[in-house]
């Protein structure tokens, strides 16, 4: 008898978690490459965000917007799954539409916003949220099964539990480089805040690839 085939239904949530990790691990690739071969900058921004300044900023909202759509279409097993979905799509939007603090770098920047302490202080916390909930699905929503556990669930497991990990101690370092003075006088240059965002958003991106079954896959299997 021929193997049967997955259905519709399958590939299709399959294929949206991937999307949604292929589009966090390769946001900020896109901005920096993006501003180097057409806005012939190749200043890297303090932050992602900052991104929004540059020549990229359409790109980087646009992005924003098709990672929250997504977010927010997602299914998972139970209601809890769909509300930190949800909500994680909720503060993306925020993020993309609540600008950060201008860009301190001239050359780059395209666009300037006049100084409004609500609008930036509502994106970072939308920020630091979007990242916590993404590292609580992660952690304890990505982990459940149904049935016994496979040796490739368990590893899964394993590679969920890491990324959560990693996106949340990614936000407390982020954390000490925005209230510590001498990390910020000394470490500026090297523009931490953006490489940890990028770890952050590396590890939500592998989150997801795994549980679209993009590596890690139990043979023969059609759920996770």
């Amino acid at each position: 008898m021929e193997n049967q085939k997955p259905s519709p239904f399958i590939i299709s949530f399959l294929t949206l978690r991937k999307t949604i990790g292929f589009l966090g691990i390769f946001l900020p690739a896109i901005l920096l490459v993006g501003t180097i071969f057409i806005g012939r900058c190749t200043q890297i921004q303090d932050s992602i965000s900052h991104y929004y300044y540059t020549i990229m900023g359409d790109v980087f909202v646009g992005i924003l917007c098709m990672v929250a759509i997504f977010l927010v279409s997602y299914r998972g097993y139970n209601k809890i799954d769909n509300v930190a979905s949800n909500l994680a799509g909720i503060f993306a939007l925020i993020v993309a539409f609540f600008a950060t603090s201008n860009s301190n770098d001239i050359e780059c920047s395209v666009r300037i916003l006049s100084t409004t302490g609500w609008r930036e202080l509502t994106h970072y916390i939308a920020a630091a949220m979007f990242f916590i909930t993404l590292a609580f699905m992660s952690y304890f929503l990505f982990t459940k099964s149904r049935g016994p556990k496979t040796k490739e669930k368990i590893l899964r497991n394993k590679v969920y539990r890491s990324c959560g990990i990693i996106i949340i101690t990614s936000i407390l370092v982020i954390l000490l480089f925005r209230n510590i003075n001498w990390l910020n006088i000394h470490l500026a240059i090297y523009k931490p805040v953006f490489w940890l965002e990028w770890i952050a958003l590396a590890a939500f991106g592998t989150s997801w690839l795994v549980k679209g079954k993009f590596i890690l896959d139990d043979e023969n299997s059609t759920t996770d």
